[in-house]
C-alpha cells in the first residue's frame, strides 16, 4: 500500500511545486528573484499585493474579468439548456449533423475568430465592453455546455417528462421545478467549464478590449517598467488569478466527479 501511494504523492508534489514557487515569488522583491535561488523569501514583502489592491489598473483588471466571465457563464448555460434538451429528447432531420457542427466550433482555435469579432464589434459599438468578450466566448462555451448537458439529460428517463405532463405540469414549470433539479450536477459541470475557459482565455479578451474592459490577463502582460520587468508584481497577480478558479472548483467538485462517472467530462 505504501509503494502505491508514492506515485500519487510524487504527482501531487510535481503539480504543486510551480504553484508554491509562484506564491513564494509573490512575497519577494524583483531584485531578490533575480539575485539567486532560494526556497523561501529572504525578505518578506507585501508591496506587490499592496500595488494590486490600490492601483485601479490592477484591481479593475480582476473586476473586468469577473464581470465578463460571469456574464458568459450565465448566457452559455441558459442557451445550452433548451438546446441540450432538444437533442436529448427529440429526433429531427439533421440532428446528429447539427450536434457535430456545434462541437466543431469548439475545436476551432480562438485566433481564427479574433479579427472578425474585432471588426464586427468595432462597427456596432461593442468594442471594449464586457458584453463583447462574453459573447465571443459563447461561441466556444455554448457547444461545450450543450455537449455536457445533453449527456446528463439523456440519463434522465423520458417517463419523467410524460408523468409530469399527465399530472398537469406546463413545460416551463416542469423544466424548472422537476427537470432542472434532476440534472443539477450537469449544470454545475457545464458552468464550471464555461467559467474556466472564459477565465483563462487571453487572445480574444485582449483583442476585443482596450481600456474600460481590459482583463487581468492583459494587464499582466504589461508589467515592464524603466527598471525592467516587475517579477514580484507579476507573481502576485498570478497568485490572485488562481483563487477564483479554486473557489469554483471547491463548490462544484462533487458535480465534476459525477460528470466523470457519467462519461461526459
Amino acid at each position: 500500500m505504501r509503494k502505491r501511494s508514492i506515485i500519487p504523492i510524487l504527482y501531487i508534489f510535481f503539480l504543486m511545486l510551480p504553484i508554491y514557487w509562484l506564491v513564494a515569488m509573490s512575497f519577494k522583491t524583483t531584485q531578490e528573484i533575480l539575485g539567486g535561488f532560494s526556497l523561501f523569501p529572504q525578505t518578506w514583502t507585501l508591496a506587490s499585493y499592496r500595488t494590486i489592491f490600490t492601483d485601479p489598473t490592477w484591481y479593475w483588471g480582476y473586476l473586468n474579468s469577473i464581470i465578463y466571465v460571469s456574464i458568459n457563464t450565465v448566457i452559455s448555460v441558459l442557451v445550452a439548456l433548451p438546446a441540450a434538451y432538444a437533442f436529448s429528447r427529440y429526433r429531427f432531420l439533421g440532428d446528429k449533423h447539427l450536434f457535430f457542427w456545434l462541437l466543431t466550433n469548439r475545436m476551432a482555435p480562438a485566433a481564427v475568430f479574433a479579427l472578425p469579432f474585432f471588426q464586427l464589434y468595432s462597427a456596432i459599438g461593442l468594442f471594449d465592453t464586457h458584453l463583447a468578450v462574453a459573447l465571443a466566448h459563447c461561441l466556444f462555451n455554448i457547444p461545450l455546455a450543450v455537449w455536457i448537458l445533453e449527456g446528463f439529460m439523456r440519463g434522465v428517463p423520458k417517463e419523467l417528462d410524460e408523468t409530469a405532463f399527465v399530472d398537469g405540469y406546463s413545460f416551463p414549470r416542469f423544466f424548472v421545478q422537476i427537470f432542472l433539479p434532476s440534472i443539477r450536477s450537469g449544470v454545475g459541470v457545464a458552468a464550471f467549464f464555461c467559467f474556466m475557459f472564459s477565465w483563462v482565455e487571453l487572445l480574444l479578451a485582449k483583442t476585443l478590449t482596450a481600456v474600460y474592459a481590459k482583463p487581468i490577463a492583459a494587464t499582466m502582460t504589461r508589467t515592464a517598467s524603466s527598471a525592467g520587468y516587475e517579477l514580484g508584481l507579476l507573481a502576485a497577480a498570478g497568485t490572485l488569478t488562481i483563487i477564483p478558479g479554486a473557489i469554483v472548483i471547491w463548490f462544484v467538485r462533487n458535480y465534476i466527479a459525477k460528470g466523470f462517472a457519467l462519461g461526459r467530462v
